[in-house]
């Protein structure tokens, strides 16, 4: 492990490298690289379908849009660097990029997890106050709602990054493949981090009420879905709230298994592979989900790609 006397040599970090083997570098490489199309790929399908069909003109969509958009983002900040890296042979990157790999992730995966939040509040409005729906959820609210969204995870973002890199480094090796800020505040001289604990502490409480809210959320929503006389009127409701809540649980679990889990020395495969999972897995998997239970995005998506007769089935189905 390379050491550091004191915090101002410090202008370059060293993440984890996959293999020592050239050939398994570009295995990871490749692997990631159709990882990160495919990502790219879904969600900009999603964002193309809601612009150009003025059918999903609606909040709920409006919100699918702008979580495609924040999950592109997310990927994008860590899945090229480690790429680049894997295929030049390095591990080194700046200190500059590793703060704005960390101001930037913590920025793209705040806002999904208070996106999801609002996207709960929608469904909520839509399945227990229809008639109230379009006072409610209209274009000036949604606004507001996305630009709050955006100013929150600013702030924790820059608090995140203050509290993580405002003491001195002893050492510049990161047992990640990217600045993931457990992992950098490994590496910190100082035991005392007061600003990050405090950002911490404020990212625990809003998340634990987002959880408590999106749970209270679905709790009423359930109450009205099974009181629904009509089936058909059940599926709908079903179909718009089980992607929400799938993608919600996912990101919920493997976060709190990557952050929570015992702290080690050296890199762990379990700790490697939790991180994939929470930083890779959900925005690959958002526009899947989303479009396997939604026949409005399918017939759209059918649509976008000129499948008339797909679409004719799906619109009398």
């Amino acid at each position: 492990m390379q050491q550091m006397t004191n915090h101002s040599t410090v202008s370059e970090f060293l993440l984890l490298e996959f293999s020592d083997v050239w050939e398994l570098q570009i295995i990871h490489f490749l692997l990631f690289l159709t990882w990160y199309l495919a990502t790219v790929t879904g969600n900009l399908l999603i964002i193309s379908v809601v612009v150009f069909d003025h059918s999903l003109h609606t909040p709920m969509y409006f919100f699918l849009l702008i979580l495609a958009i924040l999950d592109i983002g997310s990927v994008s900040v860590i899945i090229p660097k480690s790429m680049t890296n894997s295929l030049l042979k390095t591990r080194v990157i700046p200190f500059s990029g590793c703060a704005a790999q960390v101001f930037l992730y913590v920025f793209f995966a705040v806002s999904d997890f208070f996106l999801l939040t609002i996207m709960a509040y929608d469904r909520y409005v839509a399945i227990c106050n229809p008639l109230q729906y379009e006072l409610v959820m209209n274009r000036q609210a949604c606004l507001e709602m996305v630009a709050s969204v955006w100013v929150c995870s600013l702030l924790l973002g820059m608090l995140h990054t203050i509290g993580t890199f405002a003491t001195p480094f002893c050492s510049n090796v990161v047992n990640q493949f990217f600045c993931e800020i457990p992992q950098l505040l490994k590496l910190t001289c100082s035991g005392s981090h007061l600003t990050e604990i405090g950002a911490i502490a404020l990212a625990f409480a809003l998340g634990v009420s987002c959880c408590t809210f999106i749970f209270v959320t679905y709790v009423l929503i359930l109450t009205v879905v099974l009181r629904m006389p009509s089936v058909q009127g059940r599926k709908k409701a079903f179909s718009t709230c089980l992607p929400h809540l799938t993608i919600f649980s996912m990101m919920l679990v493997s976060g709190c298994f990557a952050y929570l889990k015992p702290p080690s020395n050296g890199p762990s495969p379990l700790g490697i592979t939790m991180t994939i999972v929470y930083s890779m897995v959900p925005p690959l998997l958002n526009p899947v989900i989303y479009s396997m239970r939604n026949k409005e995005l399918k017939l759209a998506l059918s649509k976008l790609f000129g499948v008339k007769n797909l679409a004719r089935k799906m619109s009398f189905s």
